[in-house]
Order: structure tokens, then sequence, then C-alpha cells
């Protein structure tokens, strides 16, 4: 059965540069990956057909044989008795999806790879676990006052039975007996020799004995954990807390991740908030508005006096220092803003009725209901 061409594989034309190759690698490789397609043969099947490709196309002298040759520039022998056969041969498609997400194939954590399937693996087969993530909704006042909460969420975890290590308890890790212990193998094809890390031991070379009859040797599992989580005063929406080691279990003595808490703040029915201050509005009495008194408003903390000046309009906006939302880093606490609203009465007593006829006869609003001053801007449109 003739082979797939690489181009078409990556959805690519031929004249595709190396980082239109690296983005079409990256999006086949995330749709086609076997942590994304559990059980799906199909699927792993064309993670290591793009895999190929990739790793033929994104080299060079590989590239230029092929876009010469075809397929036919790799069947040659396969030198050193190690695992391989026609075409591109055998590989490891992790170590290219390692390379375009940025880990570059070594030991240690980083790089998007990390983030989405764990830490990347170590010489003696160890890999840390990945950092987890938990979205937590608060209210306006435990933003402001600080509170504790306590979350549950599910996680993978150290196994107890082999205490992590992935191989059942008396058995122990041997040396890879596709690699010896080099971790890597040597292949040739044709007048090119090429490195690639052991498929067998991930590049470890080791590889466990016997498997860990609980985890099945992955020296983890899955269990729903409990925390309590403190949350200082003054976040908001988008705060992310971090609480290290709280993450999954790494595999085979790798580091556990850490655990990320996101908040976002419940909508206020009386507040909105605006960095650390707060606004609200009040309503007002019209009499009030007018002679002027004092009123008690409600803030996030208790209630507060208001100085209301006599004569305040409706709209007018008052300062209540320091009534507003704690600094999370500290300092000066934000003032809570508030914005009055006169109002007017529906219904009138008939002696409330005729006092604000005759206040109306005394003021003179009676033969001129509209202000002077307004009048006097109008009368240009007239």
């Amino acid at each position: 059965m003739a082979k797939e061409d690489y181009y078409e594989l990556l959805g690519v034309g031929k004249s595709a540069t190396t980082e239109e190759l690296k983005k079409a690698y990256r999006k086949k490789a995330v749709q086609y990956h076997p942590d994304k397609n559990p059980g799906n043969a199909q699927a792993e099947e064309m993670f290591k057909k793009v895999s190929e490709a990739y790793d033929v196309l994104n080299d060079a002298d590989k590239r230029a044989a092929y876009d010469r040759y075809g397929h036919a520039a790799f069947q040659g022998g396969m030198g050193g008795g190690q695992r391989g056969g026609g075409g591109g041969g055998f590989h490891d498609p992790f170590d290219i999806f390692r390379d375009v997400f940025g880990q570059g194939g070594g030991g240690g954590g980083g790089g998007i790879f990390d983030e989405m399937f764990g830490g990347g693996g170590g010489r003696d087969g160890s890999r840390d676990g990945a950092d987890l993530r938990y979205d937590l909704e608060i209210t306006l006042e435990e933003a402001a006052r600080g509170a504790q909460k306590d979350i549950s969420f599910r996680k993978n975890v150290s196994c107890e039975r082999c205490d992590g290590s992935g191989a059942e308890p008396g058995s122990k890790r041997v040396t890879c007996p596709t690699c010896r212990g080099a971790g890597q193998i040597r292949r040739s094809g044709g007048i090119i020799t090429f490195t690639q890390t052991c498929p067998t031991c991930a590049g470890a070379g080791s590889k466990i004995e016997k498997p860990c009859s609980a985890c099945r040797g992955e020296g983890r599992l899955p269990k729903t954990t409990k925390l309590n989580v403190r949350i200082p005063a003054g976040v908001d929406t988008g705060s992310r807390l971090r609480s290290s080691g709280n993450g999954e279990a790494g595999m085979a003595g790798g580091q556990t991740g850490d655990l990320y808490i996101v908040l976002s703040v419940k909508e206020h029915e009386l507040f909105e908030r605006n960095g650390d201050d707060l606004y609200c509005e009040i309503p007002i009495k019209f009499t009030l508005a007018t002679l002027g008194g004092t009123i008690e408003v409600p803030t996030l903390f208790g209630k507060a006096s208001l100085k209301i000046p006599a004569g305040t309009q409706s709209g007018t906006t008052f300062r209540l220092r320091e009534k507003g939302m704690p600094s999370l880093r500290g300092g000066r606490q934000g003032d809570q803003l508030v914005r009055t609203h006169v109002e007017v009465p529906t219904s009138l007593s008939s002696e409330q009725r005729q006092l604000l006829e005759d206040f109306a006869k005394v003021s003179g609003d009676a033969n001129e209901p509209t202000s002077k001053s307004f009048f006097e801007k109008a009368k240009k449109f007239f």
C-alpha cells in the first residue's frame, strides 16, 4: 500500500515555510494526540503519521531528499539491529511533539506540552505532575473582608501501594533491552544516520520490571481532594491564588504540580466596583434635598453617616473616604462614591397639594415653571 504524501498529511503546500510546518503540525498533533483520544487506535495511527511527516519535512536535508525522491529516499536498510522499517522508519512522536510545543525533548518541565499533559520525562523515568486550575466564585463582601473557603476537586495522587514508583513492591527498574540503557537509538536511512529517543523506555534508559498492580505502572491514581483556601481581602475577578504542591502528583518520583485558584466576584445588587472604589445610588426625599440634613447609607462594612447640603440636586455624587475595597497590595483603602437620586412624590393629599401650590406662588414658580437660566439658554432656538 502506497504511503500518504507528507505534505498532504500536514495539510500544507510544498512551498510551506518552517513556521507554517510547525503551526500545521501543532494543530494536527493536538487533534490526534492519544491523551485526547484514549483507546482510539485510528487517532493514534494518524498521530504517528503526522509526526513522521513533520520529522522529515522539518529537517532541511531530509526534506530535500524527500522532494527529489519521495518515500524512496528513506527505503534503506536499518543499521545496528535497531527497530525500523521502510519509509521514515520508527521514531518517537512525543520527541517531535515536545520540540514543537516548546520543551525541547530533554528532562525537566516547561512549554505548552507540560501545561497540557504534565511535566517532561527525566532520565530516571520520572515526570513532573501537571498544574491544575480551579475556578471559584465569591461574593463582593468576601472579596472586601477576606474569607476561608472549602473546595473539592479530583486529581491524580501518588499511589500508596508502590509509593509513586510505578513498580510492584519487591520489583525494580531494569536496563532497557532496546537501547541498553543509553536512552537513545541510532538508525540509518540511506546515507543519513538518525539518533532518536528510545521508544521502549522514552529516553529513561530503564523500565519497570513488574508494573504496580494498583496503578498499572503509572505511579498515581485519581482521588477526590478537599482543601481549605484562604482568600485575602481586596481580590477581584481574575485574581489567581497559587497553592504550591496541590496539583497532580508526578510519576516515578517527579515533582508535584501546583494548584491555581482563579477567582470571580459575583455582581452585587447595590454596589458597583471600579478598582478599589465602590459606587452606589441612593434615593432621597425632595424635601431633604431642598432643606438638607444627614442620612445613613449602607457600606460593605456597616452604616455610615452622610451629610446632604441644602439644595442638593439629583445626580450629585458624594465621597465617603476609605469606605471602598481594601488594596490587595496594601496602602490606602478605596472610597465609596454615593450618587443621589431625588424622588418626586407621585401622589399628594389635598393638604400637601395646597401647601405646594402656596409655595409655588410665593416662589414665583406658578407663573414661570421653567428656570430663568434654562430659558436664557433656550432662547436662541426660537
